[in-house]
């Protein structure tokens, strides 16, 4: 059974499922839909085209899908999508897409923690953590299952590759490859994020294809282009090093090394 708080404020055209719980003095805008079992805070502010997947929280003062920080933006019929149990904290802002039919996307089983922000038409996987008062600039890719340390500024249009670690205080002005840690001001690659990859299971094979890939990619004097032929004659081409391999390859702001 849906519960509303006396003091909240929901517009009639808002579309709430089973067992959502409004908490007191949120709001709720008129194109918001919300999923069963989520809760929202008191003093959430929910706006915009914004859709909520199933079983989300959240928390008080957080404003989800006002509109972007983008000059560009004209009242465009724009969206922000979230997945199911996903979690945002106090104080969280999530902005939608900045043009028509397009959307910011965040993934299902994220945690974007208290002052993080997500700007417009930026892409979150699953699993993705974002500690304090991470900043993302819009059009920001973030992979599945990423970290990224708390007071951290992402420039935009840099992509945070799937499994990866960014330390907390780093200033990433450019691509993060997958797996990989990373930190510093100005950051540096440190290695791969091992200790994450075993957690979820990757195999021995595969991470220690991964090393020579990374040593070749990112320790060597070699030119990426160079390095890059090294690891496809030199290394088995698992699942893993092809991916590593083509987000180095096709990266357009250049990759932290």
């Amino acid at each position: 059974m849906t519960e509303i708080a006396t003091t909240a404020v929901v517009d009639r055209q808002a579309e709430l499922d089973d067992d959502v719980r409004i908490g007191p003095y949120a709001i709720i805008g008129p194109h918001v839909r919300i999923g069963a079992g989520t809760t929202v805070g008191p003093h959430a502010i929910l706006d915009g085209r914004t859709i909520i997947g199933r079983e989300c929280r959240i928390f008080p003062h957080a404003a989800v899908g006002t509109e972007p920080q983008d000059l560009k933006f004209k009242g465009a019929h724009s969206f922000l999508e979230i997945g199911d149990r996903t979690v945002i904290r106090e104080f969280a802002t999530l902005n939608p897409a900045t043009e028509s039919q397009e959307s910011t996307r965040v993934g299902s089983d994220c945690l974007l923690m208290a002052y993080s922000h997500v700007a417009h038409n930026c892409r979150l996987g699953d699993h993705v953590i974002m500690a304090n008062a991470v900043n993302l600039a819009g059009h920001v890719d973030v992979g599945d299952y990423a970290i990224i340390g708390g007071v951290t500024p992402i420039h935009q249009f840099v992509r945070i590759g799937e499994h990866s670690m960014v330390g907390g205080g780093s200033r990433i002005p450019q691509d993060v490859a997958p797996y990989t840690l990373v930190s510093g001001n100005p950051p540096e690659a440190f290695g791969l994020n091992v200790v994450g990859l075993t957690r979820r299971g990757f195999t021995r094979e595969s991470i220690d294809a991964l090393k020579k890939a990374y040593r070749l990619l990112f320790r060597s004097k070699l030119t990426v282009a160079e390095a890059a032929s090294r690891v496809q004659n030199e290394v088995p081409m698992t699942p893993e090093v092809e991916r590593l391999l083509q987000f180095v390859l096709t990266s357009e702001r250049g990759v932290t090394r």
